[in-house]
């Protein structure tokens, strides 16, 4: 009789572990960040349809890295628990540290009872009615949650993308300048092509706007997102060969 493969609980956990910090890696960076009028979302992003960056309630905003699918199936989820709270309490009784609360359980229990673990880490934001009361929340792969009192960085170099928001964020940024530093972040963290062909970083962007009346999520494209960003730097001219 063949005798199965033993392996200890640590070992299982350190492989799950592995797998998913893999797969995370391999996504494109989000950045999300406080400023003066709410939360600002950046995503890399190269798809117009399949969103990394969505609106799950009235305040709250929802931003994640990783396998599509799975936080996808997060984000639909958080939708249903903060409709149902709403509708059988008070949409005020909806808050980003409750829904938090609800995605740690749910990843807990994949990490530790499947065999393969969801490959996605996830930030939920919430605007208050001032900036002392904007929240914002990252979950890793194993339920873990973590209060973020600046900044989140997700996906990619994200050790990277953190050192460089650190040396240049501050508080109370106005929105032009929060989005500025984030799109410098990131193409600072984008590999220059050795052929001279360079695609711009395509970015995603939306934020979640104090002052605006109802639901306080809003996207930012087209001509919005164009006045808001930053000029690209200008390669520097060759200098002419000699006759």
């Amino acid at each position: 009789m063949t005798m199965p493969l033993y392996a200890s609980p640590e070992q299982l956990m350190r492989e799950r572990s592995e797998i998913a910090r893999k797969g995370i890696a391999r996504g494109r960076s989000v950045v999300v960040l406080k400023y003066r009028g709410g939360v600002l979302f950046v995503a890399e992003n190269p798809s117009a349809t399949l969103h990394k960056v969505s609106e799950i309630y009235d305040r709250i905003g929802f931003a994640a890295v990783g396998r599509y699918s799975e936080f996808e199936n997060l984000r639909v989820a958080g939708i249903r628990h903060a409709d149902l709270k709403g509708y059988q309490y008070d949409r005020r009784d909806v808050s980003a540290r409750a829904l938090a609360n609800a995605y740690a359980a749910t990843l807990g229990s994949i990490f530790t009872e499947q065999l393969k673990p969801f490959e996605v880490e996830v930030c939920v934001a919430e605007v208050g009615a001032t900036a002392a009361e904007d929240q914002l929340y990252r979950l890793t792969y194993d339920g873990s949650i973590f209060d973020e009192p600046k900044f989140v960085v997700m996906g990619g170099q994200a050790d990277t993308l953190t050192t460089k928001l650190k040396e240049s964020f501050e508080s109370d940024m106005e929105l032009d300048v929060a989005l500025g530093v984030a799109v410098k972040a990131l193409r600072a963290n984008t590999p220059t092509p050795t052929n001279g062909d360079s695609d711009p970083v395509k970015l995603e962007v939306a934020v979640l706007e104090r002052e605006r009346r109802g639901r306080k999520f809003r996207r930012v494209t087209g001509a919005a997102l164009d006045t808001l960003l930053p000029a690209e730097p200008e390669e520097p001219a060759k200098d002419e060969a000699e006759d």
